[in-house]
Order: structure tokens, then sequence, then C-alpha cells
């Protein structure tokens, strides 16, 4: 792997954990406010690290292929989980405004970058 990819996997990770924590899903712990808070701080700064600050360098056409291929797998996993929590929440109440906010971001972001790379590139 390289150094690059590495620091990709290792932010992943930590974010992973972090948000595991975050989250609690266990309940195995009874966090302060101020660990939430910082809990919730290096969720951020992991989360922007392994979206904005880690870029992708291209090399050729396979690896644009796989990054392809791992875009789609992102969206898809994204709106699938999106979908499912509108449908839950929605089933106990009216869904989180967050929640269709971001899907319909996420669809647009992907309409628009097709138009733009279908018609200007």
């Amino acid at each position: 792997m390289t150094h690059n990819t590495t620091l990709q996997v290792a932010s992943a990770a930590a974010l992973a954990v972090i948000g595991f924590f975050l989250i609690n899903p266990t309940h195995l712990w009874m966090p302060s406010m101020a660990h939430e808070a910082m809990l919730a701080g290096a969720a951020v700064v992991f989360g922007a690290l392994a979206i904005f600050v880690f870029a992708e360098k291209r090399v050729d056409e396979r690896d644009e292929v796989h990054r392809t291929t791992a875009g789609h797998a992102a969206f898809f996993t994204g709106g699938g989980i999106l979908l499912i929590a509108i449908i839950a929440e929605g089933l106990y109440g009216m869904p989180d405004p967050w929640l269709v906010g971001a899907l319909v971001a996420m669809v647009c972001a992907k309409v628009l970058t097709r138009l733009y790379v279908t018609h200007y590139r």
C-alpha cells in the first residue's frame, strides 16, 4: 500500500472507532458532556481528513475504474442507509429533516456532476 492509502485506511478506522464510542450503542459507559464534545470534535477532524484532505490522484485507466467503483459503492451505501433511516423514522413519526436533506443533496450532486461531465468534458 502507498503512504496515502495507509493514511486513508487509518483515518477511516479511527473515524469508525470514534463514531462507535460517540454513538455508544451498548451503553457500556456514561460519558460526561466534555467527553461527548471531545468525541464529536475528533469525529469531525477525522471525517474532514477522510473526506477533504486525502486527495486521490489518477494514475491510469484501471485506477480510474477502481475509484469509480468505490464511489458507486459509497453512494449506494450512503443512499441506502439514508432511505432506511427515513423509512424507519417515518414509521414512528416525522423523519429528521437532516436525513431527507442529505439524501436530496447526494442525489442532486450525482445528477449535476453527471450533467457537467457529459456536457463540459
